[in-house]
């Protein structure tokens, strides 16, 4: 990884001319001679909200990024012409006679803005290559997420696409064909449209806490895989003799990484043609297309995160404050976990976290805080072994947080929902302002946890 030595700085000046953010252009106040104060506007769904954090010192952990891309059509035609990594261009992949299976992601990734590339994709088959129309399905990447309406479909590859090919949701129990065991023994159930066809990957790279990175070839599992398949994978998650996650997984892991290993094995098993990798800012811009071979192309895809989101930290800090950064990121607390995990790394055994996240969908999967019950009767780990689902996993880490950390929560989940996770919970942005005065601890402030990993570098 290459890290970038202005990502870091207790700051003592404006945000804007010292990190370029857009947070507060005021300059830091000196409290009395001992601490600083600073207000931020931080993402909570469709608003910002404004909060003053009080401390000894004061770091903000944010990605630097380049600028977005300016001419994004010129930037896909040679991203998947001449720049196709490890790869012949797209056009000598495909033929008017082929049937083609686009796969893309979710409305929980709408921050990734697919709906920009996806006409420039559908119109590059159609014309450049002379693929009719009916033999191209953008297929949609759901997992064990809930299936979408149609205006949300439409949503996610926008009018051009949707009123011209079909757009399908994969339904992670319907028709399945089995296409091979792993060598970890997971059996690969995939959507029939992925098989038998030209599959091109499309989909946004970001940190993950099981696979290591998102993106690329988890677009096949769990993507479009069967429910069996993606409980086989998931739950190498699991430490295979403690009561606790893997030391084999996590944000950024990939060698022997046995959750990623499988991915890769079931991705082969289609063979994609071809993979377009997003990479974004904090505020959905993109800024890069790797595209090309699907498994090096999504490779690059990786590195690129890691230089622009894996954020160096000289040390863990008393506290940290962190904002997923608005909606879609903070969509439910499934989805807006990934701030929670991000913000992790950043704070000492039994700090403080401040977590914001609005969650106008609650939890997400309906299962979310059903797993409470096994948590209170001390069964959690056991239960998750036998039965393992995804949401369980996250419902599982969030506790492993909150029993290391003095956890507060600003959501619209009510606070009893949260104290099973072992979360406070406030629903009014006054009512957290009250604990945002550390004294003389040292604080981080992340205000886009979900795109930002803080690495402690020593």
């Amino acid at each position: 990884m290459q890290l970038e030595p202005s990502h870091i700085g207790y700051f003592n000046r404006s945000l804007s001319s010292c990190f370029g953010l857009c947070y507060d252009e005021a300059e830091s106040a000196n409290i009395g001679g001992i601490g600083l104060e600073q207000q931020f506007l931080f993402g909570y769904g469709d608003r910002e909200i404004p909060l003053t954090v009080h401390a000894k010192a004061i770091q903000v952990v944010d990605a630097v990024t380049p600028p977005p891309i300016a001419n994004l059509r010129e930037a896909f035609r040679a991203a998947v012409e001449e720049n196709a990594v490890e790869s012949a261009p797209l056009r000598e992949l495909v033929e008017p006679q082929d049937d083609i299976t686009v796969v893309i992601s979710d409305l929980t990734r709408a921050w990734m803005h697919q709906e920009r590339v996806c006409p420039l994709l559908l119109n590059y088959l159609h014309d450049m290559v002379g693929v009719p129309y009916e033999r191209i399905v953008f297929l949609v990447a759901l997992g064990t997420h809930r299936l979408e309406t149609e205006q949300e479909r439409r949503q996610l590859v926008g009018n051009e696409v949707f009123d011209r090919v079909r757009v399908l949701d994969h339904e992670i129990d319907g028709p399945l064909t089995d296409v091979g065991t792993t060598a970890h023994g997971t059996r690969v159930l995939l959507n029939p449209l992925v098989v038998g066809r030209k599959v091109i990957l499309l989909g946004g790279t970001v940190h993950h806490l099981l696979a290591g990175y998102g993106g690329g070839r988890k677009s096949i599992l769990p993507g479009v895989a069967g429910r069996e398949t993606i409980c086989q994978n998931h739950i190498h998650a699991l430490h295979p003799l403690e009561a606790r996650s893997s030391d084999d997984v996590g944000c950024g892991k990939t060698h022997g990484n046995p959750v990623n290993d499988d991915m890769l094995e079931a991705a082969a098993m289609v063979a994609p043609v071809f993979g377009i990798n997003i990479v974004v800012d904090g505020d959905g811009g993109l800024i890069a297309l790797p595209s090309g071979h699907y498994v090096a192309a999504w490779e690059e895809s990786c590195r690129l995160v890691d230089r622009y989101n894996g954020v160096p930290i000289v040390a863990k800090a008393d506290a940290v404050v962190a904002s997923c950064g608005g909606f879609p990121k903070d969509i439910n607390l499934y989805q807006s976990s990934k701030t929670l995990i991000n913000a992790y790394q950043a704070v000492k055994e039994g700090g403080t976290l401040v977590f914001l996240s609005e969650c106008r969908e609650g939890g997400g999967p309906a299962e979310f805080f059903d797993w409470s019950r096994f948590q209170r009767e001390g069964t959690l780990d056991a239960k998750l072994r036998r039965g393992f689902t995804i949401a369980g996993y996250i419902f599982y880490v969030c506790c492993e947080i909150a029993k290391h950390t003095r956890l507060h929560a600003l959501s619209t989940i009510p606070a009893e929902t949260l104290q099973s996770l072992g979360m406070h919970g406030y629903g009014e942005p006054a009512e957290i302002q009250k604990i945002l005065d550390f004294g003389d601890q040292t604080v981080i402030v992340m205000p886009h946890g979900s795109s930002t990993v803080p690495i402690v570098v020593k």
